[in-house]
Formats: structure tokens, C-alpha cells, sequence
């Protein structure tokens, strides 16, 4: 499972929830710091990688251009870090049963 957390995510989960999803990278370590939502979305679509993040702007670009990548959002997003490890800690399950799931797109995690 290869996700790419955007860049309103902290790049310190990376090193916290690496062991939990092989792959994890931040936008700013493949060279997409501050980079456009768009930039961010065809890099995801050529290299595979399913994008986490609080923007809803990635919401309505999975709804207006179909997946592949696929979108896993954070809603309402306003916690501090610790918060927001522990929910993706919380929906680790979750999110990789969405990550094999060939019919689904966009996966939201709410609070």
C-alpha cells in the first residue's frame, strides 16, 4: 500500500505510522512541496500512490475526474497532530481494505 499524505498533513506521521502502512511518504520527499492540488493528483495517478488528506478540494477532484488515485479524507480536519495519528491509527483497517477494494474511490474519515 503506497499512500501519500498532502502537504496540510504533518511529515512527521511518517515516521509514526510507518509500520503500519509500508509506503507512507509525504508530498515534500517526493519533490511536490507546496506543489498544486493537481500536481499533487497526477503525480498520485502515474506512481500509484493513494493520497491522504484533509483538503476537500481532493474530494471534488476524485469526484470530477474519476480515480485512479484514490482519496482517503480526513473531514472537518482542524486536530492537532496527536489526534490525527490516532485516527488513521484507528481506520489502519479500514484504509487498507479500501486501498484493495477495485470499486471504491474515496474513503472519508470522520472524527
Amino acid at each position: 500500500m503506497s499512500l501519500l499524505l498532502d502537504e496540510n498533513l504533518s511529515p512527521r506521521l511518517v515516521a509514526r505510522l510507518l509500520s503500519l502502512f509500508p509506503g507512507l511518504t509525504h508530498v515534500r520527499d517526493v519533490g511536490l512541496k507546496q506543489a498544486s492540488d493537481e500536481q499533487i493528483w497526477t503525480c498520485a495517478k502515474e506512481d500509484g500512490y493513494t493520497v491522504v488528506t484533509a483538503d476537500a478540494d481532493f474530494v471534488a477532484l476524485s469526484d470530477r475526474l474519476g480515480w485512479p488515485p484514490k482519496v482517503v479524507h480526513i473531514e472537518h480536519c482542524d486536530f492537532p497532530f496527536r489526534v490525527i495519528e490516532q485516527l488513521l491509527r484507528h481506520n489502519a483497517i479500514r484504509i487498507a481494505e479500501f486501498d484493495g477494494d477495485p470499486a471504491t474511490g474515496l474513503l472519508v474519515i470522520r472524527a
